[in-house]
């Protein structure tokens, strides 16, 4: 590598903290269903993944690529049911853009275990799917509403839960460990 890779200063711890166990997404339990080999554990974890000049511009590559070349529609404009997980080809919702980029990460080089499908609530409440790749420098987050890849501490996400790194088809529940402070006022 040459020269320092420029990465963002880490206030907050760099990897997210898994607590225990979780149920799959129903979404991802019937892609498994359909998609066997690809949520079956194929090699022990190596850790997480280095991240070099080189690799770090994959990640942003393959999250521009996918963010402009998919469009975003909701599996009920698209199937007509409210939840379906599937490789999008020029539609999709948050999932399949997560989904699309695993795949293509996967086939530039990167380590299953480290391409994690992770679930988030946005600040608005509602559910949404990321890809969080496992590095060296930190959990980072590809996300199909933003071209910047950023470490999952600077996303404005509360994060739930994600894929087992031992295991792509088993669940992990995250501690976000980000809640803001409630302050109170002493009165007489």
């Amino acid at each position: 590598m040459s020269g320092a890779l420029a990465l963002p200063a880490m206030a907050l711890p760099a990897n997210m903290r898994v607590v225990g166990k979780a149920n799959p997404p129903i979404g991802h339990y019937e892609f498994c269903k359909t998609y066997g080999g690809e949520c079956v554990a194929a090699s022990r974890d190596g850790g997480p993944a280095q991240l070099t000049e080189t690799s770090w511009k994959t990640l942003l590559d393959v999250n521009y690529t996918v963010n402009s070349s998919i469009t975003p529609l909701t599996d009920q404009d698209i199937y007509g049911v409210e939840e379906r997980w599937a490789y999008p080809r020029t539609v999709g919702d948050c999932e399949d853009f997560a989904l699309l980029k695993r795949k293509m990460l996967i086939d530039r080089g990167f380590a299953p275990s480290d391409l994690l499908l992770t679930v988030v609530l946005q600040p608005n409440g509602e559910g949404h799917a990321v890809l969080t790749v496992r590095t060296d420098h930190g959990d980072f987050v590809l996300d199909n509403m933003r071209n910047k890849v950023m470490l999952w501490s600077e996303t404005e996400y509360t994060y739930l839960k994600r894929q087992s790194s031992d295991d792509p088809g088993r669940w992990v529940k995250l501690q976000d460990g980000r809640a803001t402070a409630v302050g109170s006022v002493k009165t007489n």
